[in-house]
C-alpha cells in the first residue's frame, strides 16, 4: 500500500493466536529477504539482535498482539530501515502516551522494502493496550509518511505527474478509475473532459486503455461507458499480473525453465478436478497482511503452477523439493451433518454414537465415530454444537445450515489438502532403501498422468532408474513392459528404513524401540513428527520404551501430550481421551 502524493505507508491488524504469532516471526525471518538474500534478523527498540522466543514468552498472556507493515515508498533509498522503524516507533509511543514492546524485520526482497512489526497488546503497566482503529487505518500511515518527507523531501509535481502517467497503461484498479467511477452517471457514462489540460490526457489515456480490456465504449463526443464490473474486473487482473510476476521470480530463482500456462492459478475450489502432484518451488505469502499464503509446484504435468492454500497457520510447513499431491476441498454440506441433523430431530435434538447406531443398525461404531470427529471439528472452529456431560452433542434445528456456513469459512480459510508424498527431493529416492512414492507410482492400478517435459521428465526418468534398482535388489520382476513388485517388497523396504531410524532414535534417547503389531496398543507421550523416505510416522514415547507409527494430521495439535492408540491394518484409531460416559472418542 502507497501514499501518494507524501511517502510513507502502513497496514495494521490486530489478532489474537499466539500460535499465528510464532508461525508469522518464522516465516519473517526465512532466508532471502535481506539485501544479501540472507535471513531476516528480528530488532527492537534497543537490539539490532532481538530473541523472538523472549518476546513470544513475554506475550504469551496478552489478549491480543499488533501486527504492521510500514512501507516507505522511496524506501530504496534507505541503506537500512532500522533507524526509520525505531522513530516511528517512537512517534507512535508518544501519542499513545506508553513505552511499546515491539519487534521487527526488514525485509529487501520484493521492488519495495518494507518492515514487518509485531507488538505486543499491554501497554507499559502491563493493562491491554487499545489502539483506536482510526490511528490504525490512518494514524501510523500520517507519521510514516511525515518521517519519510523530513528525510527525502515532499514529492516534486514532476514526480507526482510522473507516477499518474505510470498508472495509464496499468492493469489493475487506479487512482484515474475511482476518480472516473465517482464521477459516472447512472448509466455508468462519464466524460474524458476535464478543466486541467494534464488531467484530461490523463483520462482520455486511461479510457483508451480500459477499452482495449473491453472494459469502456467510446460513445460519442468524448464520452465513454464504463463496463459493469470494472472494478472487480481490475482487480482480478492486478492478482493475477502479481501472480505472473511471482512465478516469474520463482523461476528465475530456482533456474527453471518451463512452459507457460494456459491459465496462470490452479483451480483450487473445484473438487472435481484432477489433484496436482509435483514438486515444491517455493512457498511464500501472497497477502502479508492476511497472511494468506501460496505455493510454487512444479507438477509432473510438465507445467509449474501457482496455488493459493490459504492462511498460513493452517498449512504444516513442507519443505521445498518435496513432492506434494494439491487437491481440491469439496464446498458444501456433508452427508454425515444431514445423517446427524436427522438423529437428532427423530432425538429431541441430541445426537451420540448410540442414538446413531441405533437409528441405523446396519452402521458400524467406527462410521458413527466419524459423525463425531466432524462434530469436534465444527465446535472447535465455530461453537455451533454443545457436548454435553454424558457425551452426547446437542444439535440445533439449523444444523445443516450452520454445517454449510462453517464449510464455506474452512474453503475460504484453506481451500486445498496438500498430501506430502516425499519429504525428500526426487533424486534422493531412486536408491532408497524405503518404500518410496516411487515405488507406489510403478505399482498404482492408476498411476499419475506424467508428461515428458519439466518435471514429468525428471520424475519418468526416476522412475524407470527405481524400476531397474529394485530388480538388482530382487525386489521386482519384470514381465514384457509391466514391472511386478515380490510379494511384502513394500513391507520389506519400509521395514528397513523404520529398523534404521529406531536404531538411531534408541541410541539418542537412550531406550529400545517397539514394533507395534495390528491390534497392539502403543500408548506415551507425542513427541515429535517423523519424515521418512516412506512417509511420515509419529515418535510415541513411555517410561521405557518409544514406538514409530503412521502419522496423521489430526496430530499435529497434540504433540507433546499423552495419547493412546489401537493399531490397525489401515493405521492407528487415536483415543485421545474418554467421556464420562459412553464410547471413547476417536480421531
Amino acid at each position: 500500500m502507497k501514499l501518494n502524493p507524501q511517502r510513507g505507508a502502513s497496514r495494521g491488524r490486530q489478532f489474537v493466536s499466539a500460535k499465528a504469532v510464532d508461525a508469522h516471526l518464522r516465516y519473517l525471518q526465512r532466508d532471502g529477504v535481506t539485501c544479501d538474500g540472507e535471513k531476516g534478523q528480528l530488532y527492537s527498540a534497543e537490539r539490532d539482535v532481538e530473541d523472538g522466543h523472549a518476546f513470544l514468552e513475554r506475550g504469551g498472556e496478552d489478549r491480543h498482539q499488533f501486527r504492521f507493515i510500514v512501507s516507505a515508498e522511496d524506501g530504496s533509498e534507505y541503506p537500512d530501515l532500522k533507524p526509520f522503524i525505531r522513530r516511528l516507533m517512537s512517534q507512535m509511543e508518544e501519542d499513545l502516551g506508553t513505552k511499546l514492546d515491539w519487534v521487527a524485520v526488514d525485509h529487501f526482497n520484493t521492488a519495495h522494502p518494507h518492515s514487518h512489526i509485531v507488538l505486543r497488546g499491554v501497554d507499559d503497566t502491563g493493562k491491554n493496550l487499545i489502539i483506536a482503529r482510526e490511528y490504525i487505518s490512518h494514524g501510523i500511515r500520517e507519521r510514516a509518511a511525515e518521517l519519510a518527507t523530513l528525510d527525502l523531501g515532499p514529492r516534486t509535481d514532476q514526480e507526482i505527474k510522473a507516477k499518474l502517467r505510470l498508472e495509464i497503461g496499468e492493469d489493475r484498479l487506479t487512482a484515474i478509475d475511482r476518480r472516473l467511477i465517482h464521477e459516472m452517471d447512472a448509466e455508468r457514462v462519464v466524460s474524458s473532459g476535464d478543466r486541467d489540460p494534464f488531467q484530461q490526457s490523463l483520462r482520455a489515456g486511461r479510457l483508451q486503455k480500459l477499452a482495449s480490456l473491453g472494459l469502456a465504449d467510446n460513445i460519442d463526443g468524448g464520452r465513454w461507458q464504463l463496463a459493469d464490473g470494472l472494478e472487480d474486473t481490475l482487480r482480478r487482473l492486478a492478482e493475477r499480473s502479481d501472480i505472473v510476476r511471482t512465478m516469474q521470480w520463482a523461476l528465475k530463482e530456482k533456474g527453471l525453465s518451463r512452459p507457460w500456462l494456459d491459465r496462470a492459478e490452479f483451480v483450487a475450489n473445484d473438487p472435481d478436478a484432477a489433484p496436482l502432484i509435483g514438486r515444491v518451488v517455493m512457498r511464500g505469502l501472497a497477502d502479508e497482511h492476511r497472511d494468506r499464503h501460496y505455493l510454487i509446484v512444479d507438477g509432473v504435468d510438465g507445467h509449474v503452477h501457482y496455488v493459493d492454500i490459504g492462511l498460513g497457520q493452517h498449512v504444516e510447513p513442507v519443505p521445498e523439493g518435496a513432492i506434494v499431491c494439491v487437491s481440491g476441498r469439496g464446498l458444501g454440506v456433508r452427508d454425515a451433518d444431514r445423517t446427524v441433523a436427522e438423529i437428532a430431530a427423530v432425538n429431541g435434538g441430541r445426537y451420540s454414537v448410540d442414538l446413531h447406531l441405533r437409528h441405523d443398525p446396519t452402521a458400524t461404531q467406527a462410521f458413527a465415530t466419524t459423525h463425531v470427529r466432524r462434530l469436534e471439528a465444527i465446535r472447535r472452529a465455530t461453537g455451533g454444537v454443545a457436548l454435553n456431560a454424558d457425551g452426547s452433542w446437542t444439535i440445533a434445528p439449523d444444523h445443516v445450515y450452520r454445517a454449510a456456513a462453517y464449510e464455506a469459512r474452512a474453503h475460504h480459510d484453506r481451500p486445498v489438502d496438500i498430501e506430502p508424498l516425499s519429504t525428500v527431493p526426487l533424486d534422493a529416492l531412486v536408491h532408497a532403501e524405503a518404500a518410496t512414492w516411487l515405488d507406489r507410482e510403478l505399482t498404482a492400478s492408476q498411476p499419475a498422468a506424467i508428461r515428458d517435459a519439466g518435471f514429468g521428465r525428471e520424475a519418468r526418468q526416476a522412475l524407470a532408474q527405481r524400476a531397474q534398482w529394485l530388480i538388482d535388489a530382487e525386489l521386482a520382476d519384470r514381465h514384457g513392459q509391466q514391472l511386478r513388485l515380490r510379494s511384502g517388497a513394500l513391507a520389506t523396504l519400509k521395514y528397513r528404513e523404520l529398523s534404521e531410524a529406531g536404531h538411531r532414535f534408541a541410541q539418542e534417547l537412550g531406550k529400545p524401540v517397539r514394533d507395534i503389531a495390528p491390534g497392539q496398543r502403543v500408548e506415551g507421550q507425542l513427541v515429535r513428527q517423523v519424515d521418512l523416505k516412506s512417509g511420515r510416522f509419529a515418535l510415541v514415547e513411555n517410561s521405557r520404551e518409544f514406538s514409530l507409527v503412521p502419522w496423521r494430521d489430526v496430530l499435529a495439535r497434540r504433540l507433546g501430550q499423552q495419547v493412546v492408540g489401537i493399531m490397525r491394518a489401515d493405521g492407528i484409531d487415536w483415543r485421545f481421551g474418554r467421556v464420562r460416559a459412553g464410547p471413547d472418542i476417536g480421531l
